[in-house]
């Protein structure tokens, strides 16, 4: 793991903020953060409106920053010229150590309710819990995955509603495709899910999977790994991808190949500009569309397959 890492900041008005991190997402290849100066609670809803926030993204320090940062110049002034008003200042850049990253935020971080039942307490925190509530203890590091963040929780929010409308008894398969924290894997087996396979490009992600899976004894029930969706052979019941849209779109082909017959598929990670985008994408799969859910600039949408005849 790195110990020290290049910090790019962005000072934006909060109205273009999702737009730079998704950007920011893909030109790091790494999670990225979003600070308002006026938080005092992690939930989304809790949060107070601020005029300007800060996105910041990591670099390794050992990459030479100068063609990324340039790419990042350029996309900020054709952001600017599409945005007449808007003040937009030049990014900055940093040296951090990761364990500055990994932990400034955790005063941010509190439980949080998700849904009817889920409970999500990080470690370094206490919660008073009802006896029907369902417990994850969990400690991020530096996978994203928190449950306070709009993407995952429509996702878990999705996930319970199926599973309630489930046949009692049921345990079906699932699949977690970007697992980060491992949160959504955890609430799976939490709501009954039986075979659950989570699966990250980033092998640190996949690292602080398995210490959240310790920390809740889970470690039995999740399989965690880096293999890549292209790789699977079996299928699943349920499928949950919170990933960009853009990438969403380039695995619908095998996303829909790995769903089992009557199984359903949950797609997050969308801005809801790019839900038609997403739409469109899998116009062609043998997927039954049933909704959207929407939450800030955020959506989650729940495709299922059809039983075979």
């Amino acid at each position: 793991m790195n110990d020290s890492w290049l910090e790019i900041a962005c000072d934006v008005p909060s109205e273009l903020a999702d737009v730079v991190a998704e950007y920011l997402t893909t030109l790091s290849g790494n999670g990225v953060c979003v600070e308002n100066l006026s938080v005092d609670a992690f939930s989304p809803s809790e949060i107070p409106l601020s005029r300007r926030m800060t996105v910041k993204a990591y670099l390794p320090a050992d990459l030479d920053p100068t063609s990324k940062m340039a790419e990042l110049e350029m996309y900020l002034s054709e952001l600017a010229a599409r945005q007449p008003g808007s003040c937009l200042s030049s990014p900055t850049i940093s040296p951090v150590r990761s364990e500055d990253w990994s932990t400034s935020w955790k005063v941010h971080f509190k439980p949080l309710r998700v849904g009817s039942r889920l409970l999500i307490v990080p470690t370094w925190e206490e919660a008073a819990s009802q006896p029907e509530d369902l417990v994850l203890r969990i400690d991020p590091g530096m996978a994203f995955g928190t449950g306070g963040h709009e993407t995952t929780r429509l996702c878990l929010e999705l996930l319970e509603k199926i599973m309630d409308a489930g046949p009692e008894g049921a345990a079906p398969s699932l699949l977690d495709l970007g697992t980060g924290s491992g949160i959504l894997a955890m609430a799976a087996s939490l709501l009954g899910c039986g075979r659950i396979l989570a699966l990250d490009i980033d092998p640190e992600a996949v690292d602080v999977a398995r210490e959240n899976l310790a920390l809740n004894n889970l470690s039995e029930k999740v399989d965690c790994g880096t293999d890549p969706l292209e790789s699977l052979e079996e299928g699943f019941d349920i499928i949950l991808a919170n990933i960009l849209a853009e990438e969403l779109v380039r695995l619908a082909p095998g996303l829909a190949a790995r769903l089992n017959p009557g199984g359903a598929l949950i797609l997050s990670g969308i801005l809801a500009e790019k839900e038609e985008l997403v739409r469109n994408g899998f116009a062609g799969q043998p997927l039954l569309y049933e909704e959207t859910n929407k939450a800030g600039e955020w959506v989650a949408m729940l495709y299922r397959r059809a039983h075979q005849q």
